[in-house]
């Protein structure tokens, strides 16, 4: 359901995350003395941000817990090599419970304390009116800069302070158009086209909230204008026990499918293809399709052979490839190899942005000009940006997708990546980028 993208950032080897693109050392000093207060968030010693994710819930435990795991492993980091402007970075958790009004309190909270947010991935941020408006120090509405990993609702995705490398699929000057356009990357589709000949299938999504379910079919949509048929859209509760997928079943033998694409949890796929099993179905002669909710050991724990073949295309390096890429290595040596996940290094790659960005402002103003405004700015003129290469190139200041990817397939009880073949390269042919028309907003 969500994807990702971006200017190199030269993460030396020797010191992790001591360095950005723009050549300004993390302990770097400035002119105009020493570092002073200048934003709310912001002292001589500390740069203060905050991270706003549902982790502790009852519907989905630990939903994004990777997401404040990664952003505070990344500030123990860049601490440990001199911290960020002349000072230490701290974090805030605010913990928004997959809930709407724990959302709303914890940008009213951010508001008050944090120069930014980093890593935010909340599914109920759907009233932004207090991210917009956050005053600054000097009581301006400037905003609250929001770097975000995941962004499903619409407000959210098309706010004025909200950047970040994984931006969704609706084209926000549309956004009132009826029908509205949404961009994506086609180019996943078009590898499997060319080497299965009519391809026809269903398209699982979840539809526990609308937003969600939103970002699903227009994914759906996207994987139908490539190339395949659909045999049904189909939207089911990420809750939903297995037994709900027999119908889905039922449908995908009178249909006579061969491709299934989810983008639902992980747990949905598993308990999709354990009832292919269970009825019969030959899923050797299925092309089962996932994004990068699939890729965790926790599909493969739970769902053993039931998910062998699955193909999971990204637009990150796989977590196995860090000998290839040194930021990749310093997200698995700060987070632990046993704790990476795919929300995790979203909130990881957005403290990079971060980071770089702040370095930036830095390298023209120095330490005492960091202020929201500035932030801001610097986010709204990153058109080019790759995480020091874990992710596909991404225009941050234009919310426009990244037509990089790349696959890999569960093969033996393991991640493989099959194409591009060379470990840690994409895709990135420009025609991979696809346009569709959907009336799915409707408001």
């Amino acid at each position: 359901m969500y994807r990702f993208r971006g200017v190199a950032i030269a993460v030396a080897v020797a010191i992790a995350l001591g360095a950005s693109a723009t050549g300004v050392s993390a302990q770097s000093t400035s002119p105009g003395g020493a570092p002073r207060a200048t934003e709310v968030g912001i002292t001589g010693s500390t740069i203060r941000i905050g991270v706003i994710a549902d982790d502790d819930n009852a519907a989905a435990p630990g939903l994004f817990a990777g997401s404040p795991r990664a952003v505070e492993a990344w500030a123990k980091s860049i601490n440990a090599h001199g911290g960020l402007a002349g000072r230490k970075v701290q974090v805030d958790f605010l913990d928004s419970h997959l809930d709407a009004n724990d959302t709303a309190n914890a940008i009213i909270a951010a508001c008050g304390q944090d120069f930014a947010i980093v890593g935010t991935e909340a599914e109920f941020m759907d009233d932004v009116t207090n991210l917009v408006g956050c005053p600054d120090h000097t009581g301006a509405a400037t905003g609250l800069p929001d770097l975000a990993g995941v962004e499903v609702n619409l407000q959210e995705l098309c706010s004025p302070v909200t950047f970040g490398p994984n931006p969704g699929q609706i084209d926000c000057a549309t956004k009132d158009e009826h029908p509205q356009t949404f961009r994506g990357d086609q180019g996943p589709v078009r590898y499997f086209v060319r080497a299965h000949k009519g391809l026809h299938g269903i398209f699982v999504y979840g539809n526990d909230l609308q937003s969600g379910a939103i970002a699903g079919i227009a994914l759906a949509r996207i994987n139908e204008a490539a190339g395949i048929k659909s045999d049904g859209e189909i939207g089911i509760s990420a809750a939903a026990p297995q037994s709900a997928y027999t119908p889905l079943v039922q449908q995908f033998k009178n249909k006579n499918s061969n491709y299934a694409l989810n983008v639902n949890t992980f747990g949905s796929l598993v308990d999709l293809r354990k009832e292919a099993v269970l009825q019969g179905l030959n899923t050797n002669n299925v092309l089962w399709d996932c994004f990068s909710n699939c890729y965790t050991n926790s599909l493969i724990q739970e769902g053993g052979s039931a998910v062998e073949g699955t193909y999971v295309s990204l637009n990150q390096l796989p977590f196995s490839e860090t000998k290839y890429n040194p930021a990749l290595a310093a997200y698995v040596k700060a987070v632990g190899a046993n704790k990476v996940d795919g929300f995790g290094v979203y909130a990881w790659i957005d403290a990079l942005l971060f980071q770089d960005s702040v370095n930036a402002i830095v390298k023209r103003g120095g330490d005492n000009a960091l202020t929201r405004k500035a932030l801001l700015s610097q986010l709204a003129s990153t058109t080019s940006f790759n995480a020091g290469g874990i992710w596909g190139t991404t225009n941050v200041a234009q919310r426009i997708p990244t037509p990089c990817f790349m696959l890999v397939q569960v093969k033996n009880g393991k991640f493989v990546r099959v194409y591009p073949t060379k470990p840690g390269t994409f895709d990135c042919n420009k025609s991979n980028t696809i346009s569709v028309k959907a009336n799915l907003f409707t408001g």
